[in-house]
C-alpha cells in the first residue's frame, strides 16, 4: 500500500491544458482562474517551472492557443520571456472568447500583447476575474 502525499502542489498550464479538454466554457474559464489565482501565490522564483512544459491538445484550437498566450502572458509580467513552446501556437482568424458588442470592443483595445499576437482577443479584466 502505498501512502498519499498532501503536499500541496500548484496547478502548471500543462495541467490546465489537461484539465480544459473536454470541459465546458463555465468550467474551463473557473480553471484559468484557478491556475492564475496559484499562479499568483508561487513565489517568483518557482513560477517558471509552472510553465515548462508544453500542454497536450485539449480538442479545441482556440484553447491550445489560449495556454500558449497565457502562459506567455504570466510570463511577461514577472519580466521573463515566455515558454519556447508557446511561439509555435497562433490562429489564423481572430477569436473573441465573450463575443458581445462591448465585450469585442473591449478586447481588441484592451488584449494582452501575448493574446492579440496569436489572434485571441480577451480584455485584461477578463484575464484578472477569469
Amino acid at each position: 500500500m502505498t501512502e498519499r502525499s498532501n503536499v500541496y502542489e500548484p496547478m502548471t498550464v500543462a495541467r490546465l491544458g489537461t484539465l480544459l479538454a473536454g470541459a465546458d466554457d463555465s468550467v474551463r474559464w473557473r480553471l484559468v482562474a484557478e491556475f492564475l489565482e496559484e499562479y499568483r501565490w508561487e513565489p517568483a522564483r518557482s513560477r517558471t517551472a509552472l510553465l515548462e512544459d508544453e500542454p497536450a491538445r485539449t480538442g479545441d484550437e482556440h484553447w491550445d492557443v489560449f495556454l500558449a498566450a497565457l502562459a506567455e502572458h504570466v510570463a511577461a509580467r514577472d519580466g521573463r520571456d515566455g515558454p519556447a513552446w508557446a511561439g509555435s501556437r497562433s490562429l489564423h482568424r481572430f477569436w473573441f472568447p465573450f463575443n458581445g458588442r462591448a465585450a469585442r470592443v473591449d478586447a481588441v483595445v484592451h488584449a494582452p500583447a501575448a493574446f492579440r499576437r496569436r489572434g485571441v482577443f480577451v480584455a485584461r479584466q477578463e484575464l484578472e476575474v477569469a
